[in-house]
């Protein structure tokens, strides 16, 4: 039948295959919403995507295409809860497919996947917590700044770049990013149990190739979204991405498409495009930590 034909028949007359929603996750993994300069993951920007997929009543599962360096371990974990909350609530399979690389909070939202599928050359893993930062006290001893900062509690000013750093507050860190850690860890053996490889360095923080995570048992299988798919549902299967809707003019909905209108000046435009430009570098760096 021609398929200007088809597609006036009801839908449970048509034989068009399988049609599985994907949804894409690209970005550093952080709160607040995208902007000019850059893609970023955080729940409050996946959630109604994910919504979406899920609720497609006729798709046995959804798939989830990842791409990722890390970021917030709080955001990171929101996003894995909200996947597997609608997994459960909705019966569906969730195929999670790795990009260049899903490390760090990355991984943990790869960790939703009932099933993790990852190039031969992505980078996975990274099951640790890092910290960074810069000291300015000589810079601003040589340039003749006097830092001055009052508080109420001792403990206010911790870890204050333009102050000498304290041994106590270095001990204090420590200890919060040794719960995170561990917070993580136990997510990962929660999720992947016995595939889980017993390596020493597994929760150390290094990162593998696809390749050699498929052993680690951090990954299921290596390959491609569509082959998997196929795999699973026929060589008819439909992959249908879900995008962020479009509103006037064109712009994509969210918080984000709107930061440059109603009104905005000059000096907030140049403020935009400054903190844009920070925010890139900063994510630059999260990148290049994978070689990428």
């Amino acid at each position: 039948m021609p398929s200007r034909l088809t597609k006036l028949l009801p839908k449970r007359f048509r034989s068009e295959g399988t049609v599985i929603p994907v949804v894409r996750l690209q970005g550093v993994i952080m709160a607040g919403a995208s902007g000019p300069f850059r893609q970023s993951i955080s729940l409050a920007s996946v959630a109604p995507l994910l919504e979406r997929a899920f609720s497609m009543k006729d798709a046995p599962a959804v798939a989830i295409s990842i791409n990722s360096p890390g970021g917030s371990p709080v955001q990171s974990r929101l996003v894995f809860q909200r996947i597997r909350d609608l997994a459960e609530e909705k019966k569906k399979h969730v195929i999670i497919a790795c990009e260049d690389v899903a490390a760090s909070g990355g991984y943990m939202i790869a960790c939703a996947g009932d099933e993790i599928v990852a190039d031969p050359s992505t980078v996975v893993g990274s099951i640790g917590v890092v910290s960074g930062g810069f000291g300015f006290v000589e810079l601003i001893r040589k340039i003749g700044v006097e830092r001055r900062v009052h508080t109420a509690g001792q403990n206010k000013a911790t870890l204050d770049p333009f102050r000498p750093e304290r041994p106590e507050d270095v001990e204090h860190l420590k200890s919060l990013q040794l719960d995170v850690h561990q917070t993580f860890i136990d997510l990962v053996k929660s999720r992947r149990g016995a595939k889980l490889a017993d390596h020493p360095d597994l929760f150390t923080g290094l990162f593998w190739s696809g390749l050699r995570g498929l052993d680690l048992g951090l990954v299921d299988r290596l390959g491609d979204l569509r082959t998997v798919l196929r795999d699973h549902y026929g060589e008819t299967v439909k992959l249908q991405l879900i995008g962020q809707k479009r509103g006037l003019f064109g712009l994509r909905g969210g918080a984000g498409a709107s930061r440059l209108t109603g009104g905005a000046t000059l000096q907030d435009v140049g403020a935009t495009l400054a903190s844009g430009l920070a925010d890139a570098a900063e994510e630059r760096a999260l990148w290049a930590r994978y070689g990428l």
